[in-house]
């Protein structure tokens, strides 16, 4: 048996965020991180919208990129003083990922970060509150997903925190949002949409359900995603629809090694997520093709690449994922993003093990050891092709 889960309601379009005025409740804690929400007036109008619905509203502010477990802590203290029953994130993955975490610690203080690290273990959540998600970037999907990824800096690891327990309750993906981004954010966002939609599609959790989601997200992305970057309006819209069909994919199949080295090489190179996953993919496609070619073959074939045989169409799709991080401006190797030969020598050993303990590696369809990881991450790094 397996299951399939999604918020329960999702508000999307144009002035979307107007939803929350038909909310119900005594008490709203907004979670949001740095100053561009506030910038931009969407913070004020989310505050509005929620006084206009008859609630008490507080503001959690400054949620940092990368969250990190003291942050999560705080935020959980601050609502068991506040007692919301509505957490509304709004922001980027980092503010959402860090508000559902608080929530876990709010309805459950006992509970210790040690306690939940493990994938789907979490404690029931709703006891006390309802979460809703407003995300201001098209990449992480984090309003649709089952996932939270926090880091730990006195490992310098980055944890992904998985349970059903945290997929949101509610979702506002209102397009007007994510015109503020700017264009190396849009790219590396993009990336990362596409990363999940292309992992999900061949993860060994996959269903009928995950393959048309992820499919329809992987083409509207190739089709939308320069655009997006270049800033016409239609297609950033269309990129935030995309990104959240990914996030519908991949909460549900689960994903693969490009997420568990991305998790990995981010928090020691510190290199955005995003472009972490840009550089990783090609490297993972060529490795997972000893067992999932086809799979690939019919992304290709979706996609309208060239190629007869499904080796070919691999190799096509290979090709047309670097063309577009050029477009996008993403170098394509750690190498020429910065990482020196020392940085990457001392540390490449240790990312790769703790890659292999990553829980993106359980779904990934070919099986990995701290060999092979190493192996794929050095491909990576230099640019050379993935041939084992």
């Amino acid at each position: 048996m397996a299951r399939f889960t999604l918020p329960r309601d999702l508000y999307h379009g144009k002035g979307a965020l107007e939803a929350l005025k038909s909310f119900t409740g005594k008490k709203a804690m907004i979670c949001v991180g740095g100053g561009s929400m506030k910038r931009f007036g969407f913070l004020d109008r989310a505050v509005e919208y929620l006084k206009e619905a008859g609630m008490e509203v507080e503001l959690f502010e400054g949620i940092e990129p990368d969250p990190s477990v003291e942050t999560v802590m705080k935020g959980a203290a601050a609502m068991r003083d506040f007692e919301p029953d509505w957490i509304v994130a709004i922001g980027g993955g980092s503010p959402i990922d860090a508000a559902k975490a608080m929530w876990v610690f709010y309805e459950h203080p006992d509970k210790t970060f040690e306690d939940i690290k493990t994938p789907f273990t979490m404690p029931k959540l709703r006891n006390k509150a309802i979460f809703v998600a407003i995300p201001s970037t098209s990449g992480t999907a984090s309003e649709v997903t089952a996932f939270s990824v926090i880091t730990d800096y006195s490992s310098g690891i980055k944890y992904p925190l998985a349970d059903f327990e945290i997929t949101p309750d509610i979702a506002v993906l209102d397009t007007d949002i994510p015109l503020t981004m700017p264009p190396k954010l849009t790219a590396h966002t993009g990336m990362d949409a596409l990363t999940h939609a292309l992992e999900a599609y061949v993860a060994t959790a996959r269903s009928d359900f995950s393959d048309a989601l992820a499919l329809k997200a992987i083409g509207d992305i190739f089709d939308s995603l320069l655009d997006s970057y270049h800033g016409d309006k239609e297609a950033r819209g269309k990129m935030h629809i995309a990104q959240c069909l990914a996030g519908m994919a991949f909460s549900n199949a689960l994903l693969g090694i490009a997420h568990s080295l991305a998790h990995k090489t981010g928090a020691v190179f510190h290199i955005p997520h995003g472009c972490c996953n840009a550089i990783l993919l090609p490297s993972v496609i060529q490795y997972n093709s000893r067992v999932c070619m086809n799979r690939y073959a019919a992304v290709a074939r979706y996609l309208g690449l060239p190629g007869g045989t499904d080796k070919q169409l691999t190799d096509s799709l290979v090709k047309a994922i670097c063309a577009l991080n050029k477009e996008l401006g993403i170098e394509q190797t750690y190498q020429a993003n910065g990482v020196s030969e020392e940085l990457f020598k001392e540390n490449a050993e240790a990312i790769a093990h703790n890659a292999v303990l990553d829980p993106c590696t359980l779904a990934n369809p070919r099986p990995i050891d701290d060999e092979a990881m190493l192996k794929v991450l050095t491909c990576a790094y230099y640019g050379k092709p993935v041939t084992f």
